[in-house]
Parts: structure tokens; sequence; C-alpha cells
């Protein structure tokens, strides 16, 4: 069963979302160096909560798991960001 270009381009691009999803995983590990442990806990609970967003959309909706990497990029360094500048976190 031959399968459209455009179908194969999405699963591998969807692929390669959920890869960098991996890549970002030891950022939200290492937030305990800077961060206290509820707020890595949070940073830990949100980043399972997207890798897993992105297992199942990937087989219904390859497109959506796309912006899932800029999502966890933009929280985990906002929340870092704002966790130093207004509670005083300091590695």
């Amino acid at each position: 069963m031959p399968r459209d270009a455009r179908t194969v381009a999405k699963y591998v691009v969807a692929g390669l979302a959920l890869a960098a999803m991996l890549a970002l995983a030891p950022f939200f590990l290492a937030s305990g160096l800077m961060a206290p442990g509820w707020a890595v806990g949070i940073f830990i609970a949100v980043w399972l909560l997207l890798f897993g967003l992105g297992c199942i959309w990937i087989r219904r909706k390859p497109l959506r798991v796309i912006p899932l990497p800029l999502i966890a990029v933009v929280f985990w360094y906002g929340g870092m960001n704002a966790g130093a500048e207004w509670l005083g976190w300091t590695p």
C-alpha cells in the first residue's frame, strides 16, 4: 500500500519534534540545580504532559506535535528566568 509523500513527511517532522522533546528532558531534570524541589516537580510534570500528548497526537494528528518543543522551551526558560528574578532562585 503506497503512502503519500506528504503523509510520510508529516510523520517524519512529528518524529523529529518528539526527538527534540527528548533532547529537552535533561534541561527539565537539571532544573534542580537552581530551582527548589516543588518547581522541579512542576517542570517535570509539564514535560511529561507535553511528551505524553506528543505520543498520543503523533498517531492521530501529527502536525499538532510540531509546536510542543517550542512550548516546552518557552515554559522552561520563562519559568527559570521568572523564578530567578522574582523568587530569588540562584545556582
